[in-house]
């Protein structure tokens, strides 16, 4: 991918991880767009970005997300590169869980994590496929490979993402887009809510590492714990699914 001269379109940029990497693709010479639900989180991003532009869109409901393809693809023709980024992350205890009456708050987690980059990305290839050059990037996570077992719905749509971007990179394979995967392990932001990624990776930390993957022409990045997930055995990944759960099985009982 090439870092500098593109137009970025990148969903659940006004915080974390989607926000740190629009500051570095700011600073590497790129027109960046980040769309996101909260007029108030977009306007601080802004404040701290000031050639940030912003759109608000709610990417959970279908019409949104068209129309945001057409209000960037109208508005932003030189659009040739979708980072899709929003996720949520819901921890809980499956025999605790009100499925019957609440269901909606957890197929939201479905939604977000899988519908809504699927369909951006269906909608945004063909587009891409016209230019010169362009990319999608996907922000899975280190646990498409392997789940955390108390957030059993946030696991399985990253390892839907995953999978879905291997068939899309080898669809596009005769196309100018480029198709990269990133697996973040878990970073220091608020995903899934305050105080619960406070061990992980500093974030900037983790952007510059990502860079550093793309400037290296990688299709699939990880980034310190994550690194050594992407390519583990299956008993491998046995063992280390059984003993994350055991340290931390007590958080949701």
């Amino acid at each position: 991918m090439k870092l500098s001269g593109n137009t970025i379109l990148i969903t659940g940029g006004s915080t974390g991880i989607g926000l740190a990497f629009a500051e570095r693709f700011i600073k590497a010479g790129n027109n960046v767009i980040v769309t996101g639900r909260r007029e108030n989180a977009l306007q601080n991003a802004k404040e701290k970005l000031p050639s940030l532009i912003t759109h608000v869109s709610d990417l959970n409901i279908e019409s949104e997300r068209t129309a945001l393809f057409d209000w960037v693809t109208a508005n932003y023709p030189d659009v040739n590169v979708l980072v899709n980024n929003a996720g949520i992350q819901q921890r809980f205890n499956v025999l605790k869980a009100d499925a019957k009456n609440n269901w909606s708050y957890f197929n939201q987690e479905i939604i977000t994590n899988i519908e809504a980059p699927f369909h951006l990305s269906m909608l945004f290839a063909p587009f891409f496929a016209t230019k010169e050059t362009a990319t999608i990037i996907n922000v899975t996570s280190g646990l498409a490979f392997t789940p955390l077992a108390i957030a059993p719905i946030y696991s399985a749509t990253k390892a839907a993402l995953h999978s879905f971007t291997m068939s899309l990179r080898h669809q596009l394979s005769d196309t100018s887009v480029e198709i990269i995967e990133v697996a973040p392990p878990a970073v220091n932001t608020d995903l899934g809510g305050a105080g619960l990624h406070t061990h992980g990776e500093p974030l900037d930390a983790f952007a510059d590492g990502i860079f550093k993957g793309l400037a290296e022409g990688k299709q699939e990045i990880g980034y310190g714990t994550s690194v050594a997930r992407l390519r583990m055995s299956r008993d491998e990944v046995d063992e280390h699914v059984a003993n994350m759960y055991k340290a931390m099985k007590n958080t949701i009982e």
